[in-house]
């Protein structure tokens, strides 16, 4: 057990390194009456914390996995780290389809469903909720601090599917918790317990790192709540005590800067999930008063390095990441990963260990002999004036990279002039072909398209013309 610690995390700016070699407790600082979450209004200490989760594995099965769905950000926290209690493993799936759950769970032995609003699935489920709120059982009013292997897996992360079929990258304690340590200090310097409102999903492994683990390992604050609106967004920032940080993603960034809703000045903003547009990004810091940080990493390496985008066009790893450039493509490697992990992105690396993000590897086009990336032509479309959402892809049974683009576009403007004011940002041979307007973007949580709800989406078009 660490010694119990009520150090402020300005005060402590090196948390110890971390290895692969040695326990390492659930929370670290360990302050046993410092805040650790605010739940529906009320704050719950550390301590707290530790009688509920008490509560919480107590009532669990003795089970080897468990599709953690839990919407409300405590209970999803409660029941990862019961889970971790217990030796057995979060399973975190892309979404929440059944089908998806289903065929998920036929992998996984013994797998159950824990969630806290509605039953997502067939499967055998417990619902979080009702443990603490039920007749309770016998806690230590001073429990001891758990230790967790390092070595421990405590997480599968799967793909989001964005570019095919989501693959399965297992996460064990000790990297979660070093991850989180030095995103902690590099996002957190020189604030005392920020408070972190998140409007993405604890499930995914950017909301898991950022508003769970940062909380653990870097003397942070969780606020429960994941709000969506603007209007909800600006009513919950404002009636907290600084300081605070928002995690979000791009897409939501833009909903809140085009709101024009009078925003609570901010500790910080914290982007990641898509690449972020240097209008938005100075657009949000004028609208929060707040530096914006973006955050680069991937399910398989994690939160690997940071940018101030507002500033700089290259990120900076995290302290003790290293990158290589190989026959097969770039690979990152760290002493609190299990080993090293390709990067499905083509980079520039420099010198003094920045590096520029030129492109993911199945993003890029090649038309008439002209190289483009997908990723940059949306960003060209999504600064047109007018433009509320859109997406340059390629379209279905045009798989091949010299395939013609298409377009996906939110938008009062005509097709005719959207194309037109394109043309103005883009080479003519990258041109989409067709471009057709649609309500809505069938985006998933965190704010990203995957190939397949895209393609269903075109092709639902397709058949009705």
């Amino acid at each position: 057990m660490l010694a119990s610690s009520s150090a402020a995390f300005s005060e402590n700016p090196a948390l110890p390194a971390l290895t692969l070699n040695a326990p390492v407790a659930l929370i670290s600082p360990y302050a046993p009456q410092q805040t650790l979450v605010i739940h529906q209004g009320r704050p719950i200490s550390q301590a707290e914390f530790l009688r509920d989760l008490q509560r919480v594995s107590a009532r669990l099965p003795d089970a080897g996995f468990a599709l953690n769905l839990c919407e409300d950000r405590y209970y999803f926290l409660l029941g990862f780290c019961a889970l971790l209690v217990k030796k057995a493993i979060n399973l975190l799936p892309p979404n929440r389809q059944p089908l998806t759950l289903t065929e998920l769970a036929q992998d996984y032995p013994g797998c159950y469903c824990l969630f806290d609003n509605t039953q997502a699935c067939d499967l055998p489920s417990i619902n979080l909720a009702p443990l603490l709120t039920g007749a309770p059982l016998p806690v230590d009013e001073s429990p001891v601090l758990p230790l967790i292997p390092a070595q421990q897996i405590a997480a599968i992360a799967f793909t989001s599917g964005s570019t095919g079929k989501p693959q399965a990258n297992a996460k064990c304690w000790g990297t979660l918790a070093a991850t989180a340590r030095m995103l902690g200090q590099r996002l957190g310097a020189g604030l005392t317990a920020p408070t972190i409102v998140g409007t993405v999903p604890p499930q995914h492994m950017y909301g898991l790192e950022t508003t769970l683990f940062m909380v653990l390992q870097a003397g942070m604050v969780m606020h429960s709540d994941k709000p969506f609106f603007p209007a909800d967004v600006q009513q919950l920032l404002t009636q907290l005590a600084a300081p605070v940080i928002l995690v979000t993603t791009p897409i939501h960034l833009r909903a809140l800067v085009n709101a024009d809703l009078p925003m609570p000045a901010l500790a910080g903003i914290i982007s990641a999930t898509a690449p972020l547009d240097p209008a938005l990004a100075q657009a949000a810091e004028q609208c929060f008063q707040a530096p914006l940080w973006e955050i680069y990493g991937c399910t398989e390496a994690g939160s690997m390095a940071t940018r101030r985008s507002t500033q700089t066009a290259q990120w900076q790893l995290l302290d003790g990441f290293q990158l290589a450039l190989t026959d097969t493509g770039a690979c990152a490697s760290a002493p609190h990963l299990q080993g090293e992990a390709p990067i499905q992105d083509q980079l520039e690396l420099h010198a003094d260990g920045t590096f520029l993000l030129c492109g993911r590897n199945a993003d890029m086009i090649n038309v008439a002999g002209k190289r483009a990336s997908l990723a940059n032509l949306t960003l060209q479309l999504l600064r047109i004036e007018g433009v509320q959402d859109g997406v340059i892809f390629l379209p279905p049974q045009s798989s091949q990279p010299e395939a013609r683009p298409v377009a996906l576009v939110v938008s009062d403007l005509p097709e005719k002039t959207l194309l037109a004011a394109l043309a103005l940002r883009v080479d003519a041979t990258f041109l989409p072909r067709p471009l057709r307007k649609v309500a809505a973007l069938p985006r998933n949580e965190t704010g990203k398209l995957t190939v397949a709800a895209l393609h269903h989406l075109w092709n639902q078009l397709h058949d009705r013309r």
